[in-house]
């Protein structure tokens, strides 16, 4: 019979072992660091796309709501709670005041179907106003304009307001 030698075997796994010790141990790369991005800024609100003519652009959202009151009546354009334009009579001046809650006074102008005027706006208590004569023209204008009418102020939206029946309503109260 013959014997085993495990000479030969120890030897390889003695030189197997060493070489594993010559191989350098890799280390797990490194996640990189964050980066860090600067705040991005919000961006600008959007603006309403108008065209060249005043007649295609979006109505203001809202609607009229009239009322009596002691000193004639008053009309007001808007949603509730937030008030865009204010139509209101002073029976004993016989004058309409339209004022623009949250505005400043300055010139606005003002375009119907068949007229265009700039106005120069006052400082009222809620923004800014416009005091016209009852018998002016220029509420006639607003009144009977084909569907809508423009309040335009720099640094302002414009105001796209329908005309309805509440204006006229109010005009004819101040007239008598």
């Amino acid at each position: 019979m013959r014997r085993l030698s495990f000479a030969p075997l120890a030897s390889t796994l003695v030189l197997a072992t060493a070489l594993t010790g010559c191989i350098p141990a890799t280390t797990p790369p490194q996640a990189p660091p964050p980066v860090q991005q600067a705040p991005r800024p919000a961006p600008p609100a959007p603006r309403p796309v108008l065209g060249s003519d005043w007649r295609d652009w979006p109505l203001t959202p809202g609607d009229w709501r009239y009322q009596r009151t002691a000193q004639g009546s008053a009309s007001t354009y808007g949603v509730a709670g937030a008030p865009r334009l204010t139509l209101s009579c002073d029976l004993r001046n016989r004058s309409v005041r339209l004022g623009r809650p949250g505005s400043v006074a300055g010139s606005w102008t003002i375009r119907t179907s068949s007229t265009v005027r700039n106005v120069a706006a006052q400082a009222g208590a809620a923004g800014a106003e416009l005091v016209l004569a009852a018998n002016d023209q220029l509420l006639d204008a607003m009144a009977f304009s084909r569907g809508r009418f423009t309040i335009e102020q720099p640094g302002q939206p414009p105001l796209v307001i329908p005309a309805y029946a509440e204006i006229g309503r109010v005009i004819e109260d101040c007239r008598g």
